[in-house]
């Protein structure tokens, strides 16, 4: 486990094109997204929070559930809050619809944030795969609430304007190779997405002959 670093989930969206369903209890592999991710930030933090505005969801958890410091502001307020809140200068940030992020590609952020590389300051440590920037699975340093604050203030909720502000250090997907694919940043925002995340965890479950007599 890292000491000093917080972690936050951020569970508090709307999944509107799910119909409202609540994604973070969504069963993948046989377990709740939330709890598959709970397991992955227990090896790395010691001061992981959920949070959502309907605590009832997760008290079976036994986890600390916080309400979004500032209502309906998306998963920016999401960031702020976890910010706010963190005990340490680091804070993991997870959205709750990310089934395969593992404990290795956490680290590999975290450690990337540590090394600071003749004096640079880094406010956050994103991953960018060929579809861009991941910055909902990402390291923020505390000290960026202010601005985050003030861009939700004035109305602009883009994650991608704010990490145009901040001094961001991009991962990108050769060095995350060694610990998985891109499957790690595949989200579960539709029924359709679902229904590949299980099929995913349905095909590296056969065994080796399976898949190659198919």
């Amino acid at each position: 486990m890292q000491s000093g670093i917080s972690a936050a989930i951020l569970a508090g969206g709307l999944a509107t094109r799910m119909d409202g369903a609540d994604k973070a209890s969504l069963v993948v592999g046989g377990m709740r997204i939330i709890e598959r991710q709970l397991a992955v930030l227990d090896a790395v933090s010691d001061d992981v929070r959920i949070i959502a505005n309907d605590a009832s969801r997760y008290a079976d958890l036994g986890r600390r559930v916080i309400g979004d410091a500032i209502a309906g502001a998306g998963p920016m307020g999401g960031l702020y809050t976890a910010l706010l809140d963190a005990r340490h200068d680091r804070v993991i940030v997870l959205a709750c619809d990310l089934p395969f992020v593992s404990a290795a590609l956490v680290e590999r952020l975290v450690t990337e944030g540590d090394d600071t590389r003749a004096g640079e300051e880094i406010d956050a440590v994103v991953p960018r795969t060929t579809r861009g920037l991941e910055p909902l699975c990402a390291v923020y340093r505390t000290r960026c609430a202010p601005l985050v604050g003030a861009h939700i203030a004035r109305g602009e909720r883009r994650m991608t304007a704010l990490l145009a502000n901040l001094a961001v250090r991009d991962v990108y997907c050769d060095a995350l190779a060694p610990h998985g694919d891109e499957a790690l940043f595949q989200n579960v925002n539709t029924p359709h997405d679902y229904a590949r995340a299980r099929d995913l965890v349905a095909l590296d479950e056969k065994p080796s002959e399976d898949r190659i007599t198919e």
